[in-house]
């Protein structure tokens, strides 16, 4: 673990960031009071995968059907 103030941090960002992002611990602190943790982000997933659920589930021809007037109630907060 490295404890940078932030001065030195100022200073030295990019080493810092290359610490970060070697998996080291990295705090910078205000004096000797630690303010916060430096750690690396997961990178975001490439775009979306369209289709993923493709063949997955199923509509019969009741789905289409009106709703019992017990259910559409629950539905309309009656």
């Amino acid at each position: 673990m490295s404890q940078y103030t932030i001065h030195a941090a100022k200073t030295h960002l990019s080493r810092i960031i290359n610490q970060a992002l070697t998996g080291e611990e990295v705090i910078i602190a205000r004096g000797k009071n630690p303010l916060v943790k430096l750690v690396p982000i997961t990178p975001l997933p490439e775009g979306r995968a369209f289709g993923t659920l493709k063949h997955t589930g199923s509509v019969d021809e009741r789905f289409f059907d009106p709703l019992p007037e017990e259910e559409l109630a629950a539905w309309e907060g009656e």
